[in-house]
Formats: C-alpha cells, structure tokens, sequence
C-alpha cells in the first residue's frame, strides 16, 4: 500500500521521466539529484509505504526523518521533465513491482512517452575513465543514446539490472513508453560514491536532451572525495551538493 501526496497538480505536454534512485555506488541517486539542484526542479508528488526500508535518517537539526521517495517537475528549454528521486528504494521485490505499476499510471497519466532510468555496474576497481552503456526496451530509442555517447555493446556487461530501474524499463514496453537505463561503470565497494560515474552519465543525458548542465558544483564534490579516498583531512571543507550528506549515509546496494 502507497500513500502519495500531490503537492501540484500539472498538466505536462509529453514530460521525459527520468528516474535516479538509490543503487550501487549511487550514481542514478547522484545524477537525479544534481538535476533537480541544478534546475530548481519542484516537488510535486511523494510516496511513502510500510514496503520501505524500516529506518530513518537523522538531519542536521537532530530530528528524525522517514525514508521518502519524491517526484519532481521543471520544464527546461521548452520539455517537460519529471524527476524521482528518493532516499530508498522499495525493500523487496512484490513492493518493487507494485511501486513500478504506480509510478507507471502516474506516468500514463501525464502523458509521459520516454523514462530514462539510471544506475551503476560494479567493477572490482575504481575506473578511471567510467565507460557509460545503454540497454532499452526499443531498439529506436536505444540508437537514441549511442548517438549520444553511451555503449550499446552492454551484452555480457551487466547482469540483472535489479529494483526499479530495471523494471520501469521492461514494465513500461506493455504501455508503449520508450524506455532506457542508463548503467556507469563505478566501482562496487558499498561506501563508493560513484561520482565521476555521475559525471559521464550527466554528460550523456546532457547530448541526448540538449541540457545545459553546470559540472562545477560535481566537480567540487569529485575533487573533495578524492582527498577523503586519499586519507587527507577535509573536515574545513564543506560539501557543495546539498543532498549528498545524506547520498553517504544511504548503504542500499542494488
């Protein structure tokens, strides 16, 4: 059972939806984030559930908050686009498959024709050069994103793509919305932040959408991390990522 609250009622002419939730290394968590920062996007729906993780979060006035997942809005250059972010991700696989046929009717609703999902594929190292693939649900759509510097040549690559960003994919083919994950390679330790995974897949929503992303606020967080990975003491520097305080403290791998 899912209690969604609708903060706006939109009228959206064809939105993409683009989903990012928390995953291996993070990185869909981290791309859908920045978005929403960047863009100013506005929340206008969110979904709680007893299928959610049983645990809360801290903020930093000492007060306890509820696992949420949220969904955004902002039209850029003229497109509609819709963004689902969260701190968790459904905590088992009915809830998974229920959450993904609400989110899909909330998409049929507005009249969504794309969903872009993301995430990461674990690797035993840290990439140097984080390699971005596509698989798609239609072969059209698929093309779409190799034009746009994503990797068709995923076969063999990356296994299951499990939770929900692999079901919007595969669920959202019987309702005729195109779909694609978008998967960068990161490395697979649970405490990984795959930052510059969420660079280049930044890079490749920004070819496919025409989106003038800023890469100075990321690349910031990129710099920071590698002195913590470093052992440096960064504790007078401030992150510059308004949510990635919490991004670190999200241990969910999948």
């Amino acid at each position: 059972m899912w209690d969604v609250k609708t903060f706006k009622d939109k009228k959206l002419k064809s939105p993409v939806l683009i989903e990012g939730l928390p995953g291996i290394a993070n990185v869909g968590k981290i791309v859908a984030d920045y978005l929403v920062d960047q863009f100013k996007a506005e929340k206008i729906m969110s979904f709680s559930s007893y299928d959610l993780p049983n645990s809360v979060f801290v903020n930093e006035d000492a007060l306890v908050e509820l696992p949420k997942i949220e969904l955004y809005h902002k039209k850029i250059g003229g497109k509609d686009f819709l963004f689902l972010c969260g701190d968790v991700q459904p905590n088992n696989e009915k809830a998974s498959y229920v959450f993904t046929e609400k989110i899909l009717g909330i998409a049929k609703k507005y009249g969504c024709r794309e969903i872009v999902t993301l995430g990461g594929i674990g690797l035993a190292e840290v990439p140097v050069k984080p390699k971005v693939y596509c698989t798609a649900n239609q072969k059209s759509f698929l093309e779409k994103f190799r034009k746009s510097g994503a990797s068709t040549k995923v076969y063999g690559i990356v296994g299951p793509i499990i939770g929900v960003s692999g079901l919007l994919v595969g669920m959202s083919r019987k309702e005729s919305i195109k779909g694609v994950a978008l998967l960068a390679e990161t490395y697979g330790h649970p405490m990984f932040l795959g930052l510059q995974s969420a660079k280049e897949t930044l890079r490749v929503l920004s070819k496919a959408y025409n989106l003038k992303i800023d890469y100075k606020e990321i690349n910031k967080e990129i710099k920071l991390f590698e002195k913590e990975m470093k052992g440096e003491d960064v504790s007078d520097e401030k992150s510059s990522m308004k949510r990635l305080k919490k991004i670190k403290e999200i241990s969910y791998i999948g």
